[in-house]
């Protein structure tokens, strides 16, 4: 898997997917992830990517030039076209199952707008689709491009030392996950639930279970409804 990251703020996203669980894939080889600065692709003396937007306006638009020429350089590396992603409020809300479909590409690219976004004909030409993380404004594409990253990431062999480290996570199977508890058995005057200390994994399952409809059934019923018509 190949993830490469266009953004005006490489190290930014560097600093969160250089770390923890990626950030050792990517030393082991596990995945590629590569972000690239879309002003070292601008033929401006100033090193600019933006300019005012056609028709008045707040804010600056992202250049078409110096994103293409940033996109031409990663096609010619892998040799290929990726499938390219531009993270935007207007795009498919991003959710458990399209990280797993993404995972199963070879090669993703992921553009980061900023400023009021980039000139629509930058995505007409090179976008294969528009991906939002949620109903909210945030200062630019890097946070979503991070996150969707972080969710494909976790989704390929070898990058966690076990299937069972993301299947029985929540959302993974349809419902938010169970409570989770650890060392000391009582804290606060809080004690751990009984059925976690017997040793009886067939019942433990099925607490487990039991607690995750409830929590979904109280937190998402919209995610309820989806997990009982797959059943």
């Amino acid at each position: 898997m190949n993830i490469h990251i266009m953004t005006l703020f490489p190290e930014m996203v560097e600093a969160v997917l250089g770390e923890s669980i990626v950030g050792r894939a990517r030393k082991a080889g596990k995945i590629e992830l590569h972000c690239h600065q879309i002003r070292d692709y601008t033929q401006d003396k100033h090193r600019r990517v933006d300019d005012t937007p056609y028709g008045g306006g707040m804010g600056m638009v992202m250049q078409c030039e110096p994103i293409f020429n940033c996109y031409n350089a990663i096609c010619d590396q892998l040799g290929t076209k990726p499938h390219t992603i531009y993270m935007s409020p207007k795009g498919r809300v991003f959710n458990q199952n399209r990280a797993k479909e993404l995972a199963e590409l070879e090669n993703i690219l992921i553009l980061c707008g900023h400023y009021e976004g980039v000139d629509q004909r930058i995505i007409d030409l090179i976008v294969d689709e528009e991906i939002s993380i949620g109903d909210y404004v945030l200062t630019g594409g890097e946070i979503p491009a991070m996150a969707v990253a972080d969710a494909v990431a976790r989704m390929c062999p070898g990058v966690l030392s076990d299937q069972l480290c993301f299947t029985d996570e929540s959302i993974y199977s349809g419902l938010l996950e169970y409570p989770q508890y650890t060392r000391p058995e009582i804290w606060q005057g809080m004690e751990v639930p009984s059925v976690l200390l017997s040793g009886h994994h067939k019942n433990i399952e099925a607490w487990r279970h039991e607690k995750s409809i409830e929590i979904t059934a109280e937190r998402r019923p919209d995610l309820l409804k989806l997990y009982n018509q797959d059943k």
